[in-house]
């Protein structure tokens, strides 16, 4: 129902409203101008302006967006206004990846005097893009596909716009592929660019460098003591190759250099190939700490533990290798998925290995073994590391979907000491390494004590040795005698006795005790005493050896003893019996003699005797089977064939074994040759003249 009121004019109303409809249409394309306008500097001098505030912006990629005249209108043809003081991904484009421009029109005016060429600054853009002035290609970084090329972690750009007065600054932008553990904040800007003169820009790219490098005085100061602790225990090491944990130490303290120069030097390489070796190098060097913890924790007899170990080092580095390689494979033949699939595909054996330096301290702490307050402690901080590192790193995996903030909090948590800010986690990885370090020092020192120890032991042995085995010889009646003893290691397992008796015989007796080293010569300490005991109370080789044998059983730990003994007459006869030792030679042909078991491993096992004559010049050699079971570089052995080549040439003990050194010795050698003299021809009898009967 209408009311019609005094002096109402429906016409002059519907003139009103319509008049109304073009104000509020003015106002709009007011306010869409004021949304494009430009962004004026006025009266710039010789310093330089934050180009903030709103930027046009454009997801998808055409050349044709670079041109001055370009509608760029807010709501029209898909652009629309973000800042550049952030990434797209934090404002209203979270986990988009690919093409993106950003436009803004400046109007600009100069100071009097002051310079007219403009200079641009780029902090920072994620990942590879270019600069447009009023459409003219200015300069950019990186290349887009399909040859992608990023760099990441570079010092801020420059680029000279020229005379500038006003005009359309445009960037092309191109976003690499999201990682498993990226959480979709990142795309084009990180903080806005500058303009100003050239001096301006260069004085504040000065300041950007400055204000870096003081942010990483506290981590190239860490770095430094890693690589000065990498190169005393490589050094260590190269002297002694006995003690692989400084070994293992070198290559934990050498790869933060390694990742500083990957992911903090700002060094103009590719992106994939600092993603590569910064990937391969903290697998590395989480690889290394397992075992630098095997051995500080003393859990290296455990051959389980070791062996899956060994494989989980294996497939660890594999998979950080290829997981830092895929980039190479984008944008062909993966696609943007295919690149994320197998991102997360080569992440998860990672993430299962990351707890293995707690899994060690734990299994220190369950076997209880007294290892001292450095390697406890060194268990307790690998503990907390590998928990920290672990849930930091699986907190973060798909945090885009799940919203997790647990894994920023962590990477945010820090300590300031100094002025200097160190991150939680690397101050707990710092404390790791130095009580490793410490470990590691007092393990050294531990372990010089042992070997000095042993050393002392070996030097008795060698002394004891030298006695049981003297340097000089008895004369043998009728024969002439060489010697030659030469141990693989410090002392050895060989002996030999020349023991002369009241009858004028001699007993000879040669031998060889199972194993090398220190145990092997405590034993021949043993059987050279029971030797000069039994020659008291018998001539006979066989009852020699019988009496050996059971002073032997069950004082060898499962050792035994191959032993030859023989008697010498000087009329040239020898009487021999052998203790499962190589027979000798007579002038260069084998002795046959019984079989038998050697000493020490049945108790009442009877030796039987050989009798031989021996001619005048017969050549008798006697040896241990270091000679013939040397073997050179290519695995043959020397052999029975070449050793009796070799005693038919008559050579002396010293020239025998020098043959199998030369030839490759791998056990204890010890040679002895007897010569039988030449026997005279009888002498004629003569008699005295007779007397003559006239001289009687």
């Amino acid at each position: 129902m209408l009311i019609f009121m005094p002096g109402f004019n429906l016409l002059t109303a519907l003139r009103g409203v319509r008049s109304c409809a073009w104000l509020l249409c003015v106002a709009f394309f007011a306010l869409s101008l004021y949304a494009a306008a430009p962004h004026r500097i006025e009266g710039l001098g010789k310093g330089a302006v934050p180009l903030d505030g709103a930027w046009q912006f454009h997801l998808g990629d055409n050349l044709s967006w670079a041109a001055p005249d370009l509608d760029d209108t807010a709501g029209q043809n898909g652009w629309e206004e973000i800042t550049a003081d952030q990434p797209w991904g934090a404002q209203t484009h979270p986990n988009y990846t690919g093409f993106a421009w950003y436009r803004k029109r400046i109007e600009l005016t100069t100071a009097p005097g002051a310079p007219t060429d403009i200079s641009l600054l780029i902090p920072a853009i994620d990942d590879a893009y270019e600069i447009y002035w009023n459409g003219q290609r200015v300069g950019g970084l990186g290349t887009f596909p399909p040859h992608l090329t990023t760099y990441d972690m570079v010092p801020a750009q420059t680029y000279l716009l020229g005379h500038v007065t006003s005009g359309v600054l445009a960037v092309r932008v191109y976003r690499f592929p999201l990682a498993s553990n990226d959480d979709g904040t990142a795309g084009g800007f990180e903080s806005a660019p500058w303009i100003g003169s050239p001096s301006a820009i260069a004085a504040a790219r000065d300041s950007s460098d400055y204000a870096w490098l003081h942010g990483q005085v506290s981590f190239i100061c860490v770095t430094l003591l890693y690589v000065l602790v990498a190169f005393l225990s490589f050094l260590a090491w190269a002297r002694d190759r006995s003690r692989p944990v400084l070994f293992w130490m070198a290559i934990v303290a050498i790869c933060p250099f390694f990742e500083f120069f990957a992911s903090h030097a700002r060094i103009m390489l590719p992106n994939v190939w600092l993603q590569a070796l910064n990937q391969a190098v903290v697998v590395i060097r989480e690889v290394a700490q397992w075992f630098v913890l095997v051995w500080i924790l003393e859990l290296q007899d455990n051959r389980t533990l070791m062996r899956i170990l060994r494989w989980g080092a294996v497939i660890s580095i594999a998979a950080g290798c290829l997981d830092g390689l895929t980039q190479l494979f984008f944008p062909w033949p993966l696609s943007a998925r295919g690149f994320e699939i197998c991102d997360a595909v080569f992440t998860v054996p990672l993430l299962l290995s990351e707890p293995i330096p707690a899994v060690l301290g734990v299994l220190a702490l369950v076997r209880g073994r007294k290892l001292g307050f450095s390697r406890w402690l060194v268990a307790a901080l690998a503990i907390a590391n590998a928990l920290y590192y672990s849930i930091d790193n699986i907190s973060s995996q798909g945090v885009r979907f799940t919203h997790w903030t647990l894994a920023s909090t962590m990477v945010a948590a820090h300590i300031t000491l100094f002025g200097n800010v160190f991150a939680v986690y690397t101050l707990l990885r710092l404390l790791l390494f130095l009580s490793i370090v410490y470990a590691v020092i007092l393990y050294a020192r531990d372990e010089l004590r042992r070997r000095s120890a042993l050393e002392s032991e070996f030097q008795n042995a060698r002394e004891l040795q030298r006695v049981l085995v003297p340097e000089t010889q008895p004369a043998i009646p009728g024969f002439a005698l060489t010697t030659a003893y030469i141990p693989a290691r410090e002392v050895g397992g060989d002996f030999y006795q020349i023991l002369p008796l009241d009858d004028g015989s001699t007993f000879v007796v040669l031998g060889d005790v199972s194993g090398k080293g220190l145990r092997a010569a405590m034993a021949v300490s043993l059987i050279v005493g029971a030797i000069r005991t039994l020659a008291k109370a018998t001539k006979s080789p066989a009852a020699l050896l019988s009496g050996l044998n059971e002073q032997l059983c069950g004082r060898l730990q499962g050792g035994f003893a191959t032993c030859i003994a023989m008697r010498l007459d000087a009329d040239g006869s020898c009487t021999l019996a052998s203790a499962g030792h190589p027979a000798p030679l007579l002038n260069g042909r084998e002795v046959e003699l019984p079989g038998s078991l050697p000493a020490g491993i049945a108790p009442g096992t009877d030796y039987a005797e050989e009798t031989i004559q021996l001619a005048g010049e017969s050549r008798l050699a006697l040896y241990t089977d270091g000679l013939p079971e040397a073997r050179c570089s290519t695995g043959e052995l020397y052999g029975f064939p070449r050793l009796q080549e070799l005693f038919r040439e008559n050579p002396t003990a010293a020239e025998a074994a020098e043959a199998a050194v030369v030839f490759g010795q791998e056990d204890d050698i010890t040679v002895l040759t007897l010569t039988r003299a030449a026997v005279p021809e009888p002498a004629a009898i003569k008699t005295a003249p007779e007397l003559s009967p006239s001289l009687v």
